[in-house]
């Protein structure tokens, strides 16, 4: 019997990745072997995915926030190395604002016979499969019903939810603790540090273990939030053992941003510190008992602005300190 090899493509942030889990599953099923194209960001969360056996990394110039410049060169050794592999097809999973014509075009370019893509532009000859979608559907389904338009589906068993690889990394911490994520890939998506700040003092004032994650670049951030009352890990975290440290919480404070994928992943309940620059249906933590804060009607609604656009940011200092203690525990309660 001949491998079939399928490739599948998810080019921006980490979050962005583990919300194809499902998607990948599905393909995994039925393929050999499955290779991920990711961008450098989401391709830590890409090796945590159950049924990715490679994966790639390129830097998008169409996808990427920071894009570097198209280099010619760059794209002809991405074909060259697709070529080399040889996929029998290709997915390519995109949000709703991207299109995924220009890696269709490489795709094609390389060899590769069959390519499915969700696309709301005219295709031509670069699309075997042209999928159309409701835009307002959950993230990890919306990836799910491409795989499905492609001909793969989940095993009668897979419940359809986020998962990630495990056994994860041991913990220096007994669990039961409460994490506080203050940072955000997107200013807009962030909840002022202070605010973050004084949340850490509440919840420990209540009795909670408060651990404060961030990546190497958030340390500054993470040690103002922890203060002396919480437990600062900022910059000590790759992505798998930031996924351990979420899977022994009792609850995650997080914005819209990767680790509120991450924690969903786990199983971990989520307060969400939800900005509505994008849409909470299809970007809140998906599977997972979450209570969502943050005025979903504010004026920068479905702006995907990346800062701010409104004097203040009322949406995400509306909420106060107090809401995140009695969020965190509704959800432990619960």
């Amino acid at each position: 019997m001949v491998s079939r090899t399928v490739l599948v493509a998810r080019l921006d942030n980490a979050g962005d990745v583990l919300l194809q889990g499902p998607l990948v599953r599905a393909v995994a099923a039925g393929a050999d072997r499955v290779v991920f194209l990711a961008g450098p960001v989401g391709a830590e969360a890409a090796a945590l995915l159950p049924g990715v056996d490679e994966v790639w990394t390129w830097s998008c110039p169409w996808i990427l926030g920071n894009p570097p410049p198209v280099d010619a060169g760059d794209v002809a050794a991405l074909t060259g190395r697709i070529r080399a592999l040889a996929p029998d097809e290709a997915l390519i999973s995109t949000s709703f604002h991207q299109s995924p014509l220009p890696l269709a075009l490489v795709l094609r370019t390389a060899g590769v016979p069959r390519i499915s893509a969700i696309s709301v532009d005219y295709p031509g000859s670069l699309l075997d499969v042209r999928h159309q979608v409701d835009d307002d559907l959950p993230e990890p389904e919306r990836a799910l019903s491409l795989a499905r338009a492609a001909g793969f589906d989940l095993p009668p068993d897979d419940d359809g939810r986020l998962a990630v690889r495990r056994p994860l990394p041991p913990v220096a911490h007994e669990p039961g603790y409460v994490v506080v994520h203050p940072g955000a890939s997107v200013p807009a998506r962030a909840w002022p540090a202070e605010r973050c700040a004084d949340a850490v003092t509440a919840l420990a004032d209540e009795g909670y273990r408060v651990l404060v994650t961030g990546g190497a670049a958030e340390r500054e951030l993470t040690a103002a939030v922890a203060g002396s009352r919480g437990v600062d890990l900022g910059g000590r975290t790759g992505l798998a053992e930031m996924a351990a440290v979420l899977d022994g919480a009792v609850a995650v404070v997080v914005g819209n941003t990767g680790p509120a994928h991450l924690a969903a992943a786990l199983g971990t309940p989520v307060v969400s510190l939800f900005s509505p620059v994008v849409p909470a249906a299809r970007w809140a933590p998906y599977g997972v008992p979450t209570v969502l804060l943050g005025d979903q009607s504010a004026p920068c609604r479905n702006t995907r602005a990346r800062e701010c656009p409104v004097p203040g940011h009322p949406c995400l200092t509306s909420v106060s300190p107090a809401d995140v203690v009695a969020a965190v525990e509704k959800l432990v309660s619960a």
